[in-house]
């Protein structure tokens, strides 16, 4: 089956939430998100660049494990990896400021889902 190309952030957003409809595979990613922001922080702190070469280590580590082993399909960073960055984070931060679930019900995410949709 081809992949559906997407042309508007919009459209891709409801795309990714579908791809992260696993609890775990959206803790897993919350969990990276975190530790990136934690290394950002690191590296303004102390003014280390090796804290770069923690970031996407961090952050692309749990979001792949999570894709790979939990949700089961292919991460959306190897094709729209702009947008899959921005989408991570605001992902985050609206679960973060509890307002995730709309978004999640506007891609027809249910409360609790586990995904696991197969790769290929």
């Amino acid at each position: 089956m081809a992949e559906r190309i997407y042309t508007r952030f919009e459209d891709f957003w409801l795309h990714y939430l579908r791809e992260h409809a696993g609890t775990r595979t959206r803790a897993l990613h919350y969990a990276g998100t975190v530790l990136v922001i934690a290394a950002a922080a690191a590296l303004a702190v102390t003014g280390n660049w090796w804290w770069l070469l923690v970031m996407p280590l961090a952050g692309y580590g749990f979001a792949w494990f999570a894709h790979f082993f939990v949700e089961k399909n292919r991460p959306a960073t190897f094709t729209y990896p702009w947008w899959s960055l921005r989408s991570d984070f605001r992902m985050f931060f609206l679960a973060a400021s509890g307002r995730l679930r709309p978004h999640l019900d506007a891609a027809g995410v249910g409360a609790g889902q586990a995904g696991g949709r197969r790769l290929g």
